[in-house]
């Protein structure tokens, strides 16, 4: 491990300087070494920092407890994935809050062409159950990365069907690498290690806590293309992660249940408030998806030509035609939502045709 890891990580360890701050740090000082180097004044005038997130970043003692990651991280064989780093999930960069660290146990990667995140009650019914699997077993064909959060009911289910049908699959942790919680579920962790794996932005050591959770959730949310609701109750946590992904832009789908169900009262909710889309089946996800022609499992990649591209892609090429563009700037001259254009130029990223570049920007092969 080199010793930029131990400012990488020591960066998080500073009480009250969140992601968005911490990222900003390493922007305005110019790598992550700096931040800790810099003078108090010079701190102080970054914006949102101030005299007492400077004397945060100045007095606390934070190198030690890095130190002690670090060696767990070795003895463990984590990868620890810095936001800068180009294993980070590029999704994730899109989202303001992401994490600054995640670390990653397993060999998935987290940069997979097609990501879907499936969430939904700990009270899991029959019926949910069998949702689930179905909907996991007919996407198979696809070759998609399924993502969750390791918990009771649906998110297991998740997982368990992903590793069946010969999909990798990814847990994301509330707490460290160090444990799995529930502990019942480590049998299925460790199987996912080898066929996907762990992931968490939290050190070893940290507890399942409750506020965890919704952390945890940003990461479900904002790796994946989609967030899938399959079964939820009118306040469950997984409607937490679907209001997630609708702030970052990502495409919601639910479930309906009967009226009166208390475990579908909540995507019968999200889907009544235009939340999240109404599905009945893996088709529906393949329609909506745009992933009918795509190339499906094993089949291998091509590069596509540009006179194959769908209209809305021309569009783009055109954009980038001249020179690099910012995505914020794609959409205004596009005239399409943050959602379509991220999802249009994944798509294109991975066929070759564009390349994405630090900063949010693209430009043509």
């Amino acid at each position: 491990m080199n010793d930029n890891l131990k400012y990488q990580i020591a960066l998080t360890l500073i009480h009250n300087i969140g992601d968005v701050l911490a990222k900003r740090l390493v922007s305005y000082c110019g790598s992550v070494e700096a931040v800790f180097k810099e003078k108090r004044a010079t701190l102080e005038k970054v914006p949102g920092v101030g005299s007492i997130y400077a004397s945060a970043v100045i007095n606390q003692d934070v190198f030690k407890r890095a130190d002690e990651e670090i060696k767990f991280i070795e003895k463990n064989e984590i990868t620890p994935i810095f936001y800068l780093d180009a294993a980070y999930p590029k999704r994730l960069t899109h989202c303001e809050d992401s994490p600054v660290m995640l670390y990653m146990k397993g060999e998935a990667d987290l940069n997979d062409k097609k990501i879907i995140s499936i969430v939904g009650t700990r009270e899991a019914t029959d019926y949910g159950k069998a949702l689930c699997e179905k909907l996991v077993s007919d996407l198979a064909v696809f070759n998609p990365l399924i993502v969750s959060g390791l918990a009771y009911g649906i998110d297991i289910c998740a997982h368990k069907a992903a590793l069946d049908n010969g999909l990798k699959t990814i847990g994301v942790f509330a707490h460290g690498l160090d444990k799995v919680y529930p502990a019942v579920h480590k049998p299925t962790a460790e199987r996912m290690m080898q066929q996907g794996g762990l992931l968490s932005d939290f050190t070893s050591k940290t507890k399942p806590d409750r506020e965890n959770f919704p952390r945890r959730n940003r990461i479900v949310a904002g790796m994946a293309d989609a967030t899938i609701v399959v079964e939820s109750k009118k306040d469950g946590g997984s409607l937490i992660t679907a209001d997630i992904a609708n702030s970052y832009s990502r495409d919601v789908f639910a479930f309906p249940g009967k009226v009166g169900d208390e475990t579908s009262e909540g995507c019968n909710n999200i889907i009544k408030q235009n939340k999240a889309a109404l599905i009945q089946s893996a088709a529906d996800i393949v329609y909506i998806m745009g992933w009918e022609h795509i190339k499906k499992k094993n089949a291998p990649v091509q590069k596509q030509l540009f006179l194959e591209l769908k209209p809305e892609e021309e569009i783009l090429v055109e954009i980038l035609k001249e020179k690099t563009v910012n995505i914020d700037d794609i959409c205004l001259i596009a005239k399409m939502p943050m959602s379509k254009v991220s999802s249009l130029l994944l798509t294109m990223e991975f066929s070759g045709i564009v390349r994405s570049l630090p900063g949010k920007m693209y430009k043509l092969n």
